[in-house]
């Protein structure tokens, strides 16, 4: 099944009584109906309609940003978005990295994400899966919130799912509830990296299986959760930074490949 991006911003409310399950991979389940998705058929870079280049800034996932086809490309049905030595002489930074959002072009409200990817390993590697405010109704980071799918560092054998707000982050509340949880991943292949996205909670999965339910808490105000307003999609490979530690060249290129992205709200 082939979809692009028609449906922007689609908000359903959700029963929160509803038992989840994972779709895991497939189009479409008694629970979920697919509405968005890339599944990156068409070679050479990410389809417009659907991705923007992310743009470099100053923290340090975005330093090295560039809209190179040398970092960021499709080929053979995935998407690959690669941390390089950069060679490019009108650019100063030592490192290029691929970074892509459906900022302005796609973004939603409850449902459930789907990732599956590929991550490869290295010294300073962090490709990251994650979801940030269209709108910031609350403010600036950390205040209007932040999903976190997927993270990984270096050469680790698992990955971090968490999530950011003003209870965790300013007040650092960071155990009632736990915010963060890491998770075993198959290494050297296809990984399916999710979130169900409800109201009352979010929760994590990997291949399938849930690893964690972060819930909003009673009479919970914008501080523990501002996660009910539309988020739109982040794909990065970054490199370096003061959570991954130093980058080791010899390493390079590293690379996060991306067979599909696909977005699920649930059937009335």
């Amino acid at each position: 099944m082939s979809m692009k991006a028609r449906i922007t911003g689609i908000t359903v409310l959700l029963i929160s009584s509803i038992t989840s399950f994972s779709v895991y991979g497939q189009d479409e389940s008694p629970q979920w109906h697919l509405v968005w998705e890339d599944d990156f058929k068409q070679d050479g870079k990410p389809d417009s309609d659907n991705w923007e280049f992310s743009g470099r800034g100053t923290p340090d996932w975005a330093r090295y940003c560039a809209d190179s086809p040398q970092t960021t490309f499709v080929k053979d049905g995935t998407l690959h978005l690669r941390g390089i030595v950069n060679t490019t002489e009108n650019d100063s930074v030592p490192y290029q990295t691929g970074c892509i959002q459906t900022k302005g072009k796609f973004a939603f409200k409850y449902g459930k994400l789907e990732v599956k990817a590929k991550l490869s390993k290295g010294k300073g590697s962090w490709p990251a899966i994650w979801l940030m405010p269209q709108e910031a109704t609350y403010g600036g980071w950390p205040h209007s919130g932040e999903i976190d799918v997927m993270e990984h560092l270096n050469y680790d054998s698992i990955v971090y799912q968490t999530l950011h707000s003003n209870y965790i982050n300013v007040q650092g509340e960071r155990e009632h509830p736990i915010h963060s949880q890491t998770s075993p991943i198959k290494a050297d292949d296809f990984n399916v990296f999710g979130m169900e996205w409800y109201p009352d909670r979010i929760d994590f999965f990997v291949n399938g299986e849930k690893t964690l339910t972060y819930p909003k808490m009673d009479e919970a105000d914008w501080q523990q959760w501002p996660f009910d307003q539309q988020f739109y999609i982040i794909l990065d490979q970054a490199l370096g930074g003061s959570w991954v530690g130093s980058i080791k060249d010899e390493d390079l290129p590293v690379e996060m490949v991306v067979d599909w992205v696909r977005v699920y709200q649930e059937k009335s």
